[in-house]
């Protein structure tokens, strides 16, 4: 090997030595405590029992067999393997043995219709796909259509007529893979909704990934007296969502990781009692409010390891927040974070810090905090009350959206990321969202595209316009809501509507309620103003309860005088 030590700028640091990949997250752990547990699983998060649990040598050895097993199969550093799968061992090691191979991983939620899974699967130009034996049967057509080659389905949730991971693994060699691997290169490709009906590739190169997962882990360290005594719990969807970075956050601190399949509050408490979990990545307030209920309702269990809550997507009632520390029984660190996949070192507002602030403005004001320091954040094009949109530059900021050059360029002019959030700065300097420009529906963890929803409900004979909004739920943070109107009154009901959709749409993607309107609240241009329809049906899910100066029908609960279109407005579930 030559070493240059003459040149002072253009290196490129792609040896062992001196490179910075996520595959050797792992082997450099490795050499400092090799029998310490990684990964503790559940017992619906693992393929085998050997998998349960693994120690940094055991979860390092099995992601080498498996960049071996890729490699020999034939793929070739610079492809691209498809994981469709939930939580599990086997599919996180999977994502390291990857990323040791030199080879891109493309993971897509198992959840999505069929059609888009083909159309993912053709953009990313994937050869291979690793799947959950649960989801085998779904995926058969999009592969098959895609010419995707299953490497194996993970034995979780079902059979599938395919090898398992640990057949697939076999008697592979568990040494490292003599691969170049670079800082800058792609390790994943991690799709995001947006506004469009097709969801974007957004390029993860290595060093976004590891930059984003330092930045978390001071989050994820309040309250311990060692940052490797960090025990994070992660049973939101981690293979196919930026929250993977939670992950990698836990294991560079030097801690480790139970894994569980879904975010079930009762099987949550549980595992921070039996498991002494010390960090939560809660995803949305509701988690927070589930894990404390289900902390209530046995009281058997002790979760005083429990030092911190990081949660996103909306602020956390106050009321929650108190019920919360009520039931710990003592002070606990809760940040929310406001982050995107394009960018992840996070918006951050400590609520311990702004308590008597967070009082006062939670829920109607969403603070989100200040940027962490390796993250730029300014407010573009403020409007007179100060409102703009949020832009950002940071080296954890993606290079672009794979094989879209044009989306690229508009996100990324004037030499900043903008990223379609609405921002203000309230007091104390806090920034506060406002709004989402992009009109994502962000319901049970899922981010649903409205423009897709909109236009599959307006394929409908029946339909002449349709707006797609995710009004406040309970249980889902957001309900997924279409708001109609028909080319004739009558043209269509609910229910045929909704089996419309079905054939084309994601379980996640249908509208939980359609409301039928006579005219739409308009601004210049004839677009549709969303923002007054989710002021105006907010309370659609309140139990009981019916939009501002609507009056209940006399004889049907289902029904509503809407007095803003002068009409009966009827949802199949009622007023709730």
């Amino acid at each position: 090997m030559t070493v240059d030590v003459t040149r002072l700028r253009g290196r490129r640091a792609d040896t062992r030595a001196t490179r910075l990949s996520v595959g050797d997250t792992f082997e450099r752990m490795r050499w400092s405590r090799p029998d310490a547990v990684l990964i503790t699983a559940l017992d619906d998060a693992c393929e085998h029992p050997d998998h349960r649990e693994l120690t940094v040598a055991a979860a390092d050895d099995l992601a080498n067999r498996f960049a071996h097993a890729v490699l020999a199969r034939g793929a070739e550093p610079g492809d691209v393997v498809a994981l469709v799968c939930e939580n599990s061992v086997e599919a996180l090691v999977a994502k390291v043995g990857l990323a040791k191979a030199g080879v891109t991983a493309a993971p897509l939620n198992p959840k999505l219709a069929p059609d888009v899974v083909e159309e993912l699967l053709r953009l990313t130009g994937a050869r291979f796909a690793l799947v959950d034996a649960e989801s085998w049967a779904g995926l058969q057509k999009p592969l098959a259509a895609a010419g995707v080659e299953t490497l194996a389905a993970i034995a979780v949730g079902g059979d599938a007529p395919a090898p398992s991971f640990r057949e697939l693994v076999g008697d592979q060699p568990a040494t490292e893979p003599d691969v170049g691997v670079h800082g800058d290169d792609i390790w994943q490709i991690l799709f995001t909704s947006g506004t469009s009906a097709t969801p974007k590739g957004v390029m993860i190169p290595h060093v976004k990934t590891v930059l984003e997962a330092m930045a978390m882990t001071g989050n994820l360290t309040q309250g311990l007296r060692h940052d490797h005594d960090v025990v994070l719990g992660g049973f939101l969807p981690i293979v196919y969502h930026v929250g993977d970075i939670t992950i990698f956050s836990a294991l560079l601190a030097g801690g480790r990781v139970v894994l569980g399949r879904r975010p079930v509050p009762g099987d949550l408490a549980a595992a921070v009692d039996r498991h002494r979990i010390t960090a939560l990545w809660a995803g949305s307030p509701q988690v927070v409010q589930g894990l404390d209920a289900a902390l209530r309702a046995a009281p058997h269990l002790d979760a005083g390891s429990l030092t911190s809550v990081v949660h996103g997507f909306a602020p956390l009632h106050p009321a929650a927040y108190r019920s919360l520390r009520e039931t710990l029984r003592r002070p606990i660190a809760v940040t929310e974070i406001i982050g995107q996949t394009e960018i992840c070192c996070c918006h951050r507002f400590f609520l311990d810090e702004h308590e008597d602030l967070y009082e006062r403005s939670a829920p109607q004001q969403n603070y989100v905090g200040l940027p962490h320091p390796l993250m730029a954040s300014a407010i573009a094009d403020a409007d007179a009350s100060g409102t703009g949109e949020g832009v950002f530059r940071s080296p954890a900021l993606t290079p672009g959206y794979y094989r879209e050059p044009d989306a690229t360029e508009r996100a990324m002019r004037d030499g900043w990321f903008h990223g379609g959030d609405a921002f203000r700065t309230g007091e104390a300097g806090q920034r506060i969202v406002v709004d989402r420009f992009k009109d994502i529906v962000k319901t049970g963890g899922e981010n649903v595209s409205s423009i897709r929803v909109e236009q599959t409900l307006m394929a409908h004979d029946a339909v002449a316009r349709a707006a797609v909004v995710g009004l406040p739920h309970d249980r889902w943070g957001e309900a997924v809501t279409a708001v109609v109107l028909l080319h004739e009154p009558g043209g269509a009901t609910t229910d045929q509507l909704l089996a419309h959709c079905r054939p084309t749409l994601a379980g996640f993607e249908m509208p939980k309620e359609v409301v039928f309107v006579d005219a739409f609240p308009e601004a210049v241009g004839g677009k549709i103003r969303k923002n007054v329809l989710r002021e105006r049906y907010a309370d659609l899910y309140r139990e009981g309860s019916l939009p501002p100066g609507a009056v209940p029908h006399p004889h049907d609960d289902r029904c509503w005088w809407d007095v803003a279109s002068a009409r009966w407005v009827c949802t199949p579930e009622g007023r709730r």
